[in-house]
């Protein structure tokens, strides 16, 4: 356990903010350095995509050394810390308002969800259940959360992405059974996040605390991150629940332009983006358990990503400004539900 511990911490290490830029060398071959500012998650994805993506660049661009950085954290921090002027040529987030803030900032072009095939979304995932080897509590579906002396582990839905699909997962499946009867949904969530043991800041961290720390009878993240975990992190201690009904999770990406253009890195930072839609890439993503947005190599990977029914959280809550308002500002919903009340 100690190993895998200092091994999770390992891949914890956030990149740095640095001045590379694209250049020359004495030598004459050119040198590029692009930042990747991401969420905590995707680590696992691109720590084997960078090497993927360099070696094929150094293919198309003979003579040019190209390097990637990454950042990782809880996405809407990271959105922040780019919004702010950490110098990321890209951003690759899980959550569309993240990118729609860099938007407002100047960061990214308004037209960013055009720049790519899929709205710029190279692949999605979903909110499912990790629970303890053999499921002792006998959770099957969302009401299950529900029950008396349950503990749930979840990541914060207030700073992360993970914890928002966590929590919009609940809320719109609470429509969906409840026939749009909001009351009926808030009780239920409402129930449901009384039962919540930890709210950690990041979808990794709350990997590890249900993991490593034993701590809860059910943690609530994304399909990939569950698949990660029953088959390296846990291995053998946990099992996958898949709800009926359950949320799309997208990961848009964009060029942060206000940066790359001072820098001369912004066709580098296209072509690294753009190689996401590459078969090897996307095949590098159903073999992390995300769902690739290229239809035919999701259809061949079928039997790891089986077909769930699910929902776009902008298709049921309105936009991602809309959602943020509504639910997780200061007051919104998820500070009224969260409330565990003395009596």
């Amino acid at each position: 356990m100690t190993t895998l511990a200092l091994s999770l911490a390992a891949c914890g290490n956030q990149g740095n903010d640095t001045e590379g830029a694209a250049g020359s060398d004495a030598a004459g071959s050119q040198e590029i350095e692009l930042l990747n500012v991401s969420y905590d998650v995707a680590r696992d994805f691109y720590k084997d995509y960078n090497p993927m993506f360099i070696e094929h660049y150094k293919s198309e661009h003979p003579g040019t050394n190209i390097s990637i950085k990454q950042s990782h954290g809880g996405s809407s921090k990271q959105a922040l810390s780019v919004a702010n002027g950490l110098q990321a040529d890209v951003a690759t987030m899980n959550q569309g308002s993240d990118i729609e803030l860099l938007e407002e900032k100047g960061k990214v072009d308004a037209n960013w969800e055009e720049a790519f095939p899929d709205y710029s979304v190279p692949f999605t995932s979903t909110i499912v259940f990790l629970v303890r080897k053999d499921n002792p509590k006998n959770i099957q579906g969302w009401e299950d959360l529900t029950q008396p002396g349950l503990e749930i582990v979840m990541a914060n839905p207030k700073v992360t992405g993970n914890g928002r699909y966590a929590f919009l997962g609940a809320y719109g499946y609470g429509l969906h059974a409840f026939n749009k009867d909001e009351d009926k949904t808030k009780s239920f969530v409402r129930d449901l996040l009384k039962n919540v043991k930890v709210y950690e800041n990041g979808g990794r961290a709350a990997t590890t605390t249900f993991v490593q720390r034993n701590i809860g009878d059910v943690l609530i993240t994304f399909e990939n991150e569950s698949n990660l975990a029953a088959t390296k992190f846990g291995k053998g201690q946990v099992d996958i629940v898949f709800p009926d009904y359950s949320i799309k999770s997208e990961s848009p990406v964009a060029v942060v332009k206000s940066v790359t253009d001072k820098k001369g890195t912004t066709e580098a930072a296209t072509e690294y983006l753009k190689y996401l839609w590459s078969e090897p890439a996307q095949q590098l993503a159903a073999d992390l358990y995300l769902r690739p947005s290229v239809q035919s190599v999701l259809d061949a990977n079928s039997d790891k990503l089986p077909p769930i029914d699910t929902f776009r959280p902008n298709d049921v809550f309105g936009t991602w400004d809309e959602i943020m308002g509504t639910f997780f500002s200061e007051g919104g919903v998820f500070d009224e539900l969260a409330i565990n009340e003395a009596n």
